[in-house]
């Protein structure tokens, strides 16, 4: 049986995470337009410096910080933020972003996840159309980033995700 392009666009996401650095969770992700991949990106540490992996070391795992929150503390560009930085912003005008999380000690797919609120206002101006986000092989959920302008949560001091 063939597969359908979501869950198609979601494995190649999924074989970005394979670069990924972070301790905890690893993230890839790609963008395609008119079924064309525009970029593909992963969490890692920016480019010259030392990835957790190598170092051993993931500072909010220290602290006990909480899934979505205090991103400022860790050393990772996200896979979406890196997806972004790799592509021309006419090549992602009403484009899709494909999204895959992984958490690193089982290897389970991160579930309920989306992207930061950092992620999503990158996402806005980059001119995506929508993010789809994969919670189990076959299962995934979406959003269109038209909500995120109309809802802005970030002015009722809604933070994580």
């Amino acid at each position: 049986m063939r597969k359908d392009k979501i869950n198609y666009y979601l494995d190649m996401a999924d074989a970005a995470t394979g670069r990924a650095t972070c301790l905890r969770r690893i993230f890839g992700a790609i963008i395609v337009k008119n079924d064309e991949i525009v970029s593909t990106g992963y969490n890692g540490a920016p480019r010259g410096r030392e990835n957790c992996c190598d170092c051993g070391k993931c500072i909010r795992q220290e602290l006990g910080v909480k899934r979505g929150e205090r991103y400022e503390l860790c050393r990772s560009v996200h896979a979406e933020a890196n997806c972004i930085i790799s592509a021309a912003r006419r090549d992602m005008i009403d484009s899709t972003l494909y999204l895959v999380g992984r958490e690193v000690e089982t290897g389970a797919y991160v579930e309920n996840t989306a992207p930061c609120a950092m992620c999503k206002r990158l996402i806005i101006n980059a001119g995506i159309k929508e993010v789809i986000v994969r919670d189990s092989k076959e299962k995934f959920h979406s959003f269109l980033v038209k909500d995120w302008i109309e809802n802005d949560e970030s002015l009722e001091g809604v933070f994580g995700y």
